[in-house]
């Protein structure tokens, strides 16, 4: 099995799109109006609008309602990611700090809320984890 990629339902797609371009720096594939893929090295982030849950069978995902995933992308060097966006993310939940586990990051909400932490491994511990991954 391997992940395939994770998907957030929205009721504003082209904004939630275009600040995903922003922070990736990947450009959106539309496949139809109602749902976009930024495809990345090693996962696909789909964002789909709320209209496109019903295809699933019924009031299964609420836009805007997520309490518990944090979308994590791995990056070269932390700082810089926050000097580039610290004027672009209204909303700043933790500033570049470096973690217990040996990870640099930095933690943000999207215009819908989700959390999403860009980090990067920074001790050799931590760089040892990911050297084998994709």
């Amino acid at each position: 099995m391997k992940m395939a990629s994770a998907r957030i339902i929205t009721d504003d797609l082209d904004r939630l799109v275009g600040f995903y371009e922003l922070v990736t720096g990947a450009t959106a594939e539309r496949p139809a109006p109602v749902f976009a893929e930024l495809v990345l090295g090693t996962c696909t982030l789909a964002i789909g609008h709320s209209q496109t849950v019903q295809l699933f069978g019924g009031d299964v995902a609420h836009a805007a309602d997520n309490h518990s995933v944090i979308l994590e992308f791995q990056v070269d060097d932390v700082d810089a990611e926050y000097a580039r966006l610290e004027p672009l993310v209204e909303d700043w939940v933790q500033t570049p700090t470096t973690m217990p586990w040996g990870n640099r990051s930095i933690l943000f909400r999207d215009p819908d809320g989700n959390l999403v932490n860009l980090f990067a491994p920074v001790t050799e511990e931590a760089r040892a984890r990911f050297s084998g991954r994709p």
